[in-house]
């Protein structure tokens, strides 16, 4: 008896906290939870992947798997800080016409676009967990970025509601700021919640565009990923990739996604790409279906027609139990096999596409 009452007891802690602690989100509700509901790619109380998918494959052997996470053999993560570039906010507001990017580690890149600067899954927390205290931390930067080192954006891309990729106290910060948030189906009623006001969130479906102004314009597209940031919302909101157009260069955001069809799709569609930013990291055999392989990633690239590729969703936290120079090595040998341009900027590094792409080993020396 006193077993089942403990037990009933943390049950209805663990309601409480995730209900209450306001990092975990909340609820799509009235007309947000009534355009999810009308979605063609919502059925049976949840959102849908463009194909079959499995989270995983068979029984994960989680005491294994625990022990390999918690392991740092293999190089799995730095031995010493990863040196990264200061952010130049002066370069951003130049008068040019070119367009630019700088990847600051994981999934966050800023891009400017015909004069426009786009911000995208702003993670600067040390951990990706609803916890200040807990889960896996960030790698050592020799400059840890900030939401107040970068330049004024004049629009916030979330691709989905992971941890690592909605940043509960970025998004606390940036509701101090001015610019509008776009992002998938469901994930408004998060940023409601953090202060973000309804009027600066737009949300699309796959398919929806975003026009930022009358020359650069955002369309959500399909990727074969999930969603959830507590125990019993998993597929509540959507998740997305990203097409950005603009007069005369069009990039592709990959955000998270496994390898599918629908990326050949994308490219007939809307291809060819200039760039692409994929993901590159954080897979593993156990979950084959959610994240790429770096051979799926390059794969997908030739998919898109895309010219060049910059691998993103690395460098940055340890998620899976690869070394966390793998992707990149293992994308880049690939490559071999396809006419598809690397781009490997350093952290912190603005480049531009009218340029040669930065394609040096920057991590070597992290290593040696």
């Amino acid at each position: 008896m006193i077993l089942l009452l403990t037990a009933l007891f943390l049950i209805v802690i663990a309601f409480l906290v995730i209900r209450l602690y306001p990092s975990f989100g909340a609820a799509p509700k009235e007309e947000r939870l009534s355009r999810i509901q009308q979605s063609p790619n919502y059925s049976n109380g949840q959102f849908q992947n463009p194909v079959k998918t499995k989270m995983q494959i068979g029984d994960v052997p989680f005491f294994k798997l625990m022990k390999e996470f918690l392991s740092n053999n293999e190089n799995r993560i730095p031995q010493s800080p990863i040196a990264v570039l200061p952010i130049e906010k002066s370069s951003f507001h130049q008068d040019s016409s070119e367009m630019s990017i700088c990847w600051l580690g994981h999934s966050t890149l800023l891009i400017k676009i015909d004069g426009k600067l786009i911000l995208t899954d702003p993670v600067f927390s040390q951990r990706v967990s609803p916890f200040s205290f807990l889960g896996t931390k960030a790698f050592a930067y020799s400059e840890n970025y900030s939401l107040e080192d970068l330049p004024e954006v004049d629009l916030v891309l979330i691709s989905h509601d992971h941890y690592d990729h909605l940043d509960y106290q970025t998004i606390k910060k940036l509701s101090k700021k001015k610019a509008p948030f776009l992002t998938a189906l469901g994930i408004g009623a998060h940023l409601e919640r953090w202060g973000i006001a309804p009027e600066r969130i737009t949300e699309l479906d796959w398919g929806e565009t975003f026009w930022l102004t009358n020359q650069v314009s955002l369309t959500a597209t399909p990727a074969r990923h999930f969603s959830g940031r507590g125990l019993t919302n998993r597929f509540s909101t959507l998740w997305a990739s990203w097409v950005i157009s603009g007069s005369s260069k069009r990039l592709f955001f990959g955000a998270d996604s496994g390898y599918f069809p629908g990326f050949k799709t994308l490219g007939e569609k809307y291809g060819p790409f200039d760039i692409a930013m994929l993901e590159c990291g954080q897979y593993s055999p156990y979950w084959p279906f959610i994240h790429m392989s770096p051979e799926e990633t390059l794969q997908a690239a030739a998919d898109l027609k895309a010219q060049a590729v910059l691998p993103i969703h690395w460098a940055k936290y340890k998620l899976s139990i690869h070394p966390w120079t793998e992707p990149v090595e293992r994308l880049l040998a690939a490559s071999n096999q396809q006419q598809i341009t690397i781009a490997t900027p350093s952290i912190g590094e603005i480049f531009t596409l009218d340029d040669t792409l930065p394609q040096k080993r920057w991590w070597a020396k992290e290593i040696n």
